[in-house]
């Protein structure tokens, strides 16, 4: 009988058959984790062939847990000592090293070796006889080659503070800690009245990080289809003068604070795209949604905000986009494979000590966009989303 012909189980049928699976999992779940509390299972599964590697990894993941603090650390110091820049020239001597940066041998060698171990950094010319030297890494050297990654890697020691005591954090969720101080979008209660120095740090780090999110859109989209393109909470304008470069026909407008925009204009003003590029001032909230654009953009905007927000935010859009536009948003999203302690673990604290805001998954997203009158939700595929995942609505 044909495929599209055979009788189909009818609902209650399938929910028994989803139902008896959900209790044999339970029931499974629960002797497994029954054996793992027993140190004598743990023994077993460490002698015995087939279960020892994994095992093993088990152990390692937890050590690293434990140890992930000294790793993050470790990468700040190399970053505040410039050893990357330093050593993109060449290996260098531990003496060396030690006279341009005044310290002592003894401490630097061991930040030297910690490096070595995060592959941060490589040990080289270690042979008898002749004086060791170390020269980048692998990661030390994408560190070297991602200015975003850099500029996170400093910012963090905000975060930090704030991450001293988590337990304290997740008790507390205000505006005294250092991070929501430092995002002050999250907690003004008249982000249109912002000035630079308020709004100044936090663009400047969303704007060295943008180039490699724009990367992963442009790779998965084309924007040549379209003639006007509305980015919203555009920032600095580096989304929006990264496309503009790839598809010089297309009219460009961005809608952030007006303290904000203002430096988007400058980039735009020196880029040369000032003659098709227009920088609105105002909250996306309390102002007027900018009409005519028959694309929207929606960059790293939605996760800062929390799900009343983003309903509103949502809604606003759709009710200001014309019949045939489209909408982009391109977020980091939950359980993304690849990406997952990222998306999931980091920005679910990051988000939480920022005052404002969640990590959502793509169904999530898909549904309140549906919810606010979005029609054909589609998830693009990508290539590595890393950085982002992104959603294309219709209007």
């Amino acid at each position: 009988m044909p495929e599209h012909l055979k009788p189909h189980p009818d609902p209650p049928a399938l929910a028994a058959e989803h139902g008896l699976l959900a209790l044999v999992k339970a029931r499974f779940l629960r002797w497994r984790d029954s054996m793992l509390l027993q140190r004598r299972f743990q023994q077993w599964a460490l002698s015995f062939p087939l279960t020892r590697p994994i095992a093993r990894r088990c152990a390692v993941r937890l050590f690293d847990l434990c140890a992930g603090f000294i790793y993050s650390q470790v990468l700040l110091a190399a970053v505040r000592l410039d050893l990357f820049e330093m050593l993109s020239e060449g290996p260098l001597s531990l003496a060396d090293m030690a006279t341009r940066l005044r310290m002592r041998t003894d401490a630097l060698e061991r930040l030297l070796q910690s490096a070595v171990a995060l592959d941060l950094l490589e040990q080289r010319s270690a042979h008898a006889g002749v004086e060791t030297t170390y020269g980048l890494g692998m990661l030390g050297a994408s560190v070297l080659t991602s200015p975003g990654v850099r500029a996170m890697i400093q910012h963090h020691a905000l975060f930090y503070h704030d991450m001293a005591d988590p337990v304290a954090l997740l008790r507390s969720r205000g505006s005294d800690r250092a991070m929501a101080s430092y995002w002050a979008y999250a907690t003004s209660q008249a982000p249109r009245e912002l000035h630079d120095v308020a709004v100044g740090e936090y663009s400047a780090l969303m704007a060295a990080s943008q180039p490699m999110v724009a990367d992963e859109i442009l790779a998965c989209y084309n924007f040549s289809k379209h003639k006007h393109l509305l980015d919203i909470g555009g920032g600095e304008g580096v989304f929006l003068s990264e496309v503009g470069a790839r598809h010089p026909k297309l009219r460009l407008t961005l809608m952030d604070l007006p303290a904000v925009a203002k430096r988007a204009a400058q980039r735009f003003e020196r880029l040369g795209l000032d003659a098709r590029a227009d920088c609105i001032g105002g909250s996306f909230l309390s102002d007027p949604i900018p009409q005519g654009a028959d694309l929207v953009s929606l960059v790293r905007v939605a996760h800062d905000h929390d799900d009343e927000f983003v309903m509103q935010l949502f809604h606003k859009i759709r009710q200001a986009m014309a019949p045939g536009a489209k909408l982009l948003l391109a977020e980091p999203m939950a359980q993304t494979k690849g990406a997952m302690p990222v998306a999931d673990a980091y920005f679910a604290m990051y988000l939480w000590a920022m005052g404002s805001g969640r990590s959502r998954r793509p169904d999530e997203l898909m549904k309140m966009l549906n919810d606010a009158g979005f029609r054909t939700i589609r998830l693009m595929r990508q290539a590595m989303p890393l950085q982002v995942r992104v959603i294309l609505a219709e209007v």
